[in-house]
């Protein structure tokens, strides 16, 4: 007996082996977020009826395919649930593993304003010596509306060859609108800077400064730790600050090297089912620790100032960070494309759950306005917040 998926085409049904190509891909997206995406109402809507508007649909080309399958998950109205065409997909694996051309910007949509919105600057980036910030909306680029791009069709237009010109409008809180020219160039995620730092009373610090969650994060921060600790380090600071996450695996990883034990985030499914992270017994040190935030620390940052936090092992000194709880996968599609669906959120070791809400610090300062040579020197009030109190307290919570 000869048996054939049916898939639903407005009143009628097509076998599978009756469908284009284009079709399949649209039932393939289709069905990955029907088994795994996060909202089971699917954002208060027939999922099945949305597959069968977008199959009768005519697809007569590829454009037309990746737009009706962009229309489906724009009703999501979730803007990191998201399809990637091949170049998009094969960019993004890049910039999570260790280089990328472009700018220097992470971005998101403002969850109030809709508006193109900058998480942060990666270190070192055009984007940062331009003094572009967190919480900064993108307006136009290169004259182009973002109103209505997603966040990857506006990444396209800020990506180029090295030495290429973009401009950027730019509109902050308080100042207004901004145009400033940016000169695309080569961004190496090395994600690591350490040094140990003299202070006043003498207690050598560790610091250590994460730009991003990449593959390399974690060998590096732990190969960081133990050159320190050979250098007689007695305290610490990490610095998350304008860190906007990346890999969750790298997060968890991260907080192992700090925690012996203790949860370290808890995912939450759509059917309400937890999972958990735990520390294993295999921190580097125990020595004191101030972990620096401010409002582009967000997502994989997130959750490892929250399990620190909550875990007693450190102080978070700074802003409130930015409140980006939700966990995307990513699944590769047949056609070399790919998938972003956010299937999960993430609480922390108390079950705060930070989605849009952040992280308060445990000893709030302002941030001020410094250069990238400035940060962790003098000029940097909420570097010498830390400092001063980790010299100043001899007692400092250490993991359990």
């Amino acid at each position: 007996m000869l048996l054939a998926f049916l898939v639903g085409f407005g009143s009628f049904c097509l076998p599978a082996a009756a469908l284009t190509d284009g079709q399949k891909l649209v039932v393939e997206v289709w069905r990955i977020v029907h088994r795994t995406y996060l909202d089971e109402t699917f954002n208060h809507q027939n999922w099945k009826e949305v597959r069968q508007q977008a199959l009768a649909k005519p697809l007569q080309n590829q454009q037309a395919v990746y737009a009706t399958i962009g229309g489906m998950l724009k009703s999501l109205d979730d803007p990191f649930t998201r399809f990637l065409d091949p170049e998009q997909y094969r960019s993004l694996q890049v910039s999570t593993s260790g280089e990328l051309t472009g700018v220097g910007l992470q971005i998101a949509l403002d969850p109030d304003t809709g508006k193109l919105e900058v998480v942060a600057p990666i270190a070192g980036s055009p984007a940062e010596k331009a003094g572009i910030k967190p919480r900064d909306h993108i307006l136009k680029i290169e004259g182009f509306s973002t109103e209505k791009l997603t966040l990857d069709e506006a990444a396209s237009k800020m990506r180029g060859p090295i030495g290429s010109q973009v401009t950027l409008l730019i509109e902050r809180e308080k100042e207004g609108e901004k145009e400033i020219q940016l000169i695309r160039d080569r961004i190496a995620l090395n994600p690591v800077v350490s040094e140990l730092h003299p202070s006043p009373q003498g207690i050598p610090i560790g610091y250590i400064r994460l730009t991003q969650f990449n593959a390399n994060a974690t060998t590096q921060l732990a190969q960081a730790i133990s050159n320190l600790e050979n250098k007689g380090a007695a305290a610490y600071i990490l610095d998350l600050r304008n860190n906007p996450g990346g890999l969750l695996q790298a997060g968890i990883e991260i907080a192992r090297l700090w925690l012996n034990t203790g949860t370290i985030v808890y995912t939450v499914n759509r059917y309400g089912i937890q999972g958990s992270f735990e520390a294993l017994g295999s921190a580097l040190t125990n020595d004191p620790l101030v972990v620096l935030v401010n409002q582009g620390t967000a997502s994989a940052s997130e959750i490892l100032a929250g399990a620190l936090q909550d875990n007693g092992r450190a102080i978070l000194v700074g802003e409130k960070t930015f409140g980006k709880g939700l966990i995307q996968s990513l699944f590769e599609l047949s056609n070399g494309s790919g998938l972003a669906v956010t299937i999960a959120k993430y609480e922390t070791p108390k079950h705060r759950d930070i989605n849009k809400l952040g992280i308060q610090p445990d000893k709030l300062i302002a941030s001020d306005l410094i250069t990238r040579d400035q940060i962790a020197t003098e000029a940097d009030a909420q570097y010498q917040a830390a400092v001063n109190f980790l010299t100043n307290n001899s007692v400092v919570a250490k993991s359990m």
